[in-house]
């Protein structure tokens, strides 16, 4: 799979948006990277919270996408369906392991 470059916007709790840039072959390895990076932004505190959701916009195809964060952590936890879901999840958790400590 190739990879895309996306970017993904939140919204902390006082309304304001941040939005990062990441290339990613999946649409919850674009949310897992932005996560990452939201969490390490000094800007605002608020942001080591979990945000709601998240929007997605692939830029070639342009296309958009809602990621709510529960529906993300939930697939993240189940089992996975094949091989290669198995070594993405495992690659997304490693990647997010050092935020959940």
């Amino acid at each position: 799979m190739a990879l895309k470059t996306c970017r993904v916007t939140c919204r902390d709790s006082g309304g304001v948006s941040h939005t990062v840039e990441v290339s990613a072959q999946t649409l919850y390895e674009a949310v897992a990277q932005a996560l990452l990076l939201f969490r390490d932004n000094e800007w605002t505190d608020d942001l080591k919270r979990i945000p709601a959701a998240v929007v997605v916009r692939i830029k070639q195809p342009e296309i958009e996408h809602k990621v709510l964060i529960r529906d993300f952590e939930n697939w993240l936890g189940s089992a996975p369906r094949s091989p290669a879901e198995m070594v993405l999840k495992t690659r997304l958790r490693e990647l997010l392991g050092s935020q959940r400590d």
